[in-house]
């Protein structure tokens, strides 16, 4: 009757038919019909203002506003059941191409989808300032350059350990590399990766560097220790500001902290040696082809 009278359209019919469809094949077993009636008036009322789209939504709900002590429970266990397909469904696949990338896809339940939502958006948003960040999704550049970072921040201690190792990626190099030389260093995976890049996570990320000598001996193991603790990353923090490259601004949430003096060289882990630098910029001041353009 609505549509014949031009208060719907196809779309919004369609939608409400299929809505009502759901109440009688999924929804609560022994439904009375004069509830099924009453989301229908319900729900053509709602017409008035929503599109097919929104009417969707509202359809699926439906029954916890014509009959809430029905319709809280009736919801309930259709979550259930949504959550338990998505856990069924969940996957992960990623693969090396052989060329420095690795691609994948992934298929996970909202919950996670949000808090890697959440994660993403906080590294994109971290450089802009309050006031005008812009609730829109970053670019596919972004998020990238945001996941990787995601990973990097990732520490092997919150992670549990299998076989008496915890996941921690080793880099394996010659000394000639760490102390500045371009020979690639390797991954206890079976990957490369080039020198500079090793250096740069031997400074700050969550890697072991196992250094050797002219012969494949281990010199040296790293720890953890050396890495600023929080009261001396907050100590930093406070007197650098943002990163330490002119012109840049991106805030300490963003920065890793650089020792000045090479960790490799014998440089200590204390505030007087160490240096906010954005992830940009921490990459670059350990590329040699490129960190003659930083000015700090």
């Amino acid at each position: 009757e609505a549509l014949a009278e031009g208060r719907v359209n196809t779309e919004q019919a369609h939608a409400i038919a299929r809505a009502l469809g759901d109440l009688e094949t999924d929804g609560p077993a022994e439904l009375e019909s004069v509830v099924v009636e009453q989301a229908e008036k319900h729900l053509v009322d709602c017409a008035n203002g929503f599109d097919a789209k929104h009417l969707r939504v509202l359809g699926r709900h439906v029954l916890t506003v014509v009959a809430p002590e029905v319709g809280e429970a009736h919801e309930a266990k259709l979550l259930e059941d949504e959550e338990r397909r998505a856990a069924e469904k969940t996957r992960l696949t990623f693969a090396s191409d052989g060329h420095g990338m690795v691609h994948g896809r992934f298929s996970i339940p909202t919950l996670h989808g949000a808090m890697l939502a959440k994660a993403i958006q906080a590294l994109t948003w971290a450089t802009q300032d309050p006031a005008e960040v812009r609730q829109t999704r970053p670019t596919p550049v972004a998020a990238g350059q945001a996941f990787t970072e995601l990973l990097e921040r990732m520490d092997a201690a919150d992670l549990p350990s299998v076989g008496g190792v915890g996941a921690t990626v080793v880099v394996t190099m010659t000394i000639d590399s760490l102390m500045g030389g371009l020979a690639a260093a390797a991954l206890d995976t079976g990957e490369v990766i080039s020198a500079s890049a090793a250096r740069r996570l031997a400074c700050e990320a969550g890697v072991i560097p196992m250094v050797l000598g002219g012969k494949s001996e281990v010199l040296d193991i790293g720890r953890r220790r050396r890495f600023h603790t929080k009261a001396q990353r907050l100590a930093i923090a406070q007197r650098d500001k943002t990163c330490v490259v002119g012109g840049c601004d991106a805030p300490p949430s963003r920065c890793h902290v650089h020792h000045v003096i090479p960790w490799s060289e014998g440089g200590g882990t204390s505030v007087q040696d160490g240096r906010l630098y954005c992830s940009a910029h921490h990459a670059m001041v350990h590329d040699p082809k490129r960190s003659g353009r930083l000015r700090t």
